[in-house]
């Protein structure tokens, strides 16, 4: 094997395992921040959410309640959870991968039922009450979602409404009846704030990146071998060849060889000087031999 191709398999052996660090490096990388960019979005949804629910309880719900209508009509806005919900049903038009639910094991009305996986958040929640906040990934038919999730726990305003059917508001038992929603009981996780974003679309942009990257990374250590490679053979290769062919000539008893340049003093014009002293004492040596 010549010099240039065992000093490739060495450039190729250190560039391979160099790539493959980085590149699983920078592949969990992208992925990571791929799904911190998704939980950002979630959270800053959640804080949208609990916005409007607390706007709903300190501002909205004090005006509906002196309505006269709310005494025979069940006014759905004066729930906390009317707006957000309302809201997020709105931006889903444009922003169909996007939710925002408020997910009950035992809802008043029938539409917020938690899901079988809601209600394994759920019990999550209630199983470990020392979580104030919980998060997942799951899979769906477009795709992976990511999910953030809040306790919904009952306070004392709560039971106005879910204590017992004959503490809850006439209007609101004529719309939703008396056998849903009710049982509740103060500091009970009853269900949670469920707010799901795609996962898929900011992995895909990871995944393209990544991708990038591996050319990117590919491109540069060819570059970088064939520049080595140009280096090594003008500086090494070219100047051992040149005190090579010369010493074959020499060898077959030619005299009359011309001296090598030796530029520098690198190791390579050190072997070139050498064999240019060489020369000339095997040359004088002949000629003491011819002239004996």
């Amino acid at each position: 094997m010549k010099l240039l191709a065992k000093f490739n398999l060495i450039l190729f052996l250190i560039f391979g395992a160099g790539g493959v660090l980085i590149a699983a490096v920078a592949y969990r990388y992208l992925i990571d921040n791929a799904q911190r960019e998704a939980m950002q979005d979630a959270q800053l949804m959640m804080a949208s959410a609990q916005s409007m629910r607390n706007y709903t309880s300190s501002d909205l719900v004090p005006l509906l309640l002196q309505v006269p209508k709310h005494k025979v009509h069940f006014l759905a806005e004066t729930v906390p959870a009317y707006a957000a919900t309302t809201t997020f049903k709105s931006l889903r038009v444009d922003y169909p991968d996007y939710s925002y639910r408020e997910a009950t094991l035992n809802p008043t009305n029938p539409e917020d039922r938690a899901t079988d996986w809601e209600s394994d958040v759920i019990q999550k929640l209630r199983d470990h009450r020392d979580l104030t906040q919980t998060h997942g990934e799951r899979a769906t038919p477009d795709g992976a979602s990511l999910y953030l999730a809040n306790p919904i726990v009952v306070k004392q305003p709560c039971l106005e409404c879910h204590s017992v059917p004959s503490a809850a508001p006439k209007a609101m038992l004529t719309v939703y009846g008396a056998n849903n929603g009710f049982g509740w009981k103060e500091n009970d996780v009853v269900g949670a704030q469920i707010i799901s974003v795609p996962a898929a679309v900011p992995l895909e942009r990871a995944r393209a990146a990544f991708r990038q990257l591996q050319l990117f990374l590919a491109l540069v250590m060819l570059l970088a071998i064939a520049a080595l490679d140009a280096g090594v053979y003008w500086f090494v290769i070219r100047p051992l060849r040149l005190v090579s062919i010369s010493a074959d000539r020499v060898s077959k008893g030619e005299t009359h060889v011309p001296p090598l340049v030796a530029n520098g003093k690198d190791e390579i014009a050190m072997v070139t000087a050498s064999f240019n002293r060489m020369r000339v004492s095997l040359a004088k040596a002949l000629d003491m031999l011819e002239n004996g």
